[in-house]
């Protein structure tokens, strides 16, 4: 007779908690900053690359048009105080306080790292990821879909302008060759989009899952080639660890003031729970798919240094809004929960010797 082995334990894994989420996307950008730093493209192959990130931003502005229906746009237009009060915290209560953040150079912030997250600020907020977070803490997630889609076409034609009238020489400035780049590159190829959505919309919606790989696969080029470009004009020994470290700590204050002021300056407003909860997690955020190609456009060699705030705080809002939208949850949980009513009539006999009561069910309470 043979004994059997004994089952072995189940292999342990290193997993992050899951209120961290770590975005995997955020993980390759990372590791295409690494790969630029060891391999930058230079010479021949950095004309190539520059001409391959040109065309990939004209792809994804292509796509962007192409996605976008104006027919739900126009009709979402019905909610628009609420539409107004995101455009408002994302084109003026963001750039404002990145303009208050100028007091913190050079102390605190090297002036461009103040460009990049001044940058940040003028960047138009998310879709996915506000739509995301308001449907886990039960918000009107309608009404995030048409402001996340609104603040996108707005940020197409926002963001260059704040960014040309409020970074001066950090960016190309409004000269004619600047405007002229941004029209050809961004606006030119939405437009293009737009105009033939009516032929290419059914297919761009059929194989959305594909072309989302031809959106990511793009910018991570934009990335590389904006890289590349700062290793070989040697502009990372302007930032350190501990520079890097205050960065962090100022765009900690920035989403804590951001996710405050929409909050309660929603409810000011007079809002209802669900819009003031698409109106924190749409306000607050900002789009790291849009700035990136943006800031190839408007930076051009320096555009490393004006991306890295962007790619920090995107990972930094993704954290800080997964805790805040499963505590939103929670909360209307409790509130739809009756309260248990005192107990009438007499009270249930004791068990007899021996035996133990049963243990309550506690299975809800810990799916809540």
């Amino acid at each position: 007779m043979t004994v059997p082995a004994p089952a072995r334990p189940p292999r342990r894994t290193l997993r992050p908690p899951s209120w961290l989420p770590v975005d995997g996307y955020v993980l390759a950008l990372l590791a295409t900053v690494g790969l630029a730093a060891l391999l930058p493209a230079s010479g021949d192959a950095a004309d190539v690359a520059e001409g391959a990130s040109t065309g990939a931003v004209a792809l994804l502005f292509f796509l962007y048009g192409a996605r976008l229906s104006t027919r739900e746009a126009l009709d979402g237009l019905t909610h628009w105080r609420l539409h107004l009060t995101v455009l408002s915290g994302t084109f003026l209560l963001f750039p404002l306080l990145g303009l208050a953040a100028r007091g913190l150079v050079p102390t605190v912030l090297t002036p461009e790292l103040y460009s990049g997250f001044l940058f940040l600020c003028l960047v138009p907020s998310t879709i996915q990821s506000s739509i995301a977070f308001t449907s886990i803490a039960r918000g009107n997630v309608p009404a995030a879909i048409c402001a996340g889609s609104f603040s996108s076409l707005a940020g197409i034609v926002l963001t260059p302008l704040l960014a040309a009238l409020l970074l001066g020489g950090s960016a190309e400035g409004l000269s004619a060759d600047g405007l002229l780049k941004i029209v050809l590159q961004l606006l030119v190829p939405f437009l293009a989009g737009q105009v033939l959505r009516r032929w290419v919309g059914g297919f761009v919606g059929r194989h959305r899952k594909v072309l989302g790989y031809v959106d990511r696969g793009s910018i991570l080029l934009v990335v590389y080639t904006a890289f590349s470009q700062g290793m070989v004009a040697g502009i990372w020994h302007l930032v350190t660890p501990a520079r890097l470290g205050l960065l962090l700590a100022v765009e900690a204050v920035l989403i804590a003031a951001m996710l405050a002021l929409t909050w309660y300056g929603a409810r000011r407003l007079g809002f209802g729970r669900a819009d003031r909860i698409a109106i924190q997690f749409a306000g607050s955020k900002k789009s790291l798919a849009a700035g990136l190609p943006m800031a190839s456009v408007l930076f051009g060699p320096q555009a490393a240094l004006a991306v890295l705030p962007l790619m920090l705080f995107h990972q930094m809002q993704l954290m800080v809004c997964a805790v805040l939208a499963k505590r939103r949850s929670r909360d209307v949980e409790a509130e739809r929960s009756p309260e248990p009513e005192p107990a009438s009539g007499p009270t249930a006999p004791e068990p007899a010797p021996g035996h133990t009561a049963p243990a309550p069910d506690t299975t809800a309470a810990s799916r809540a």
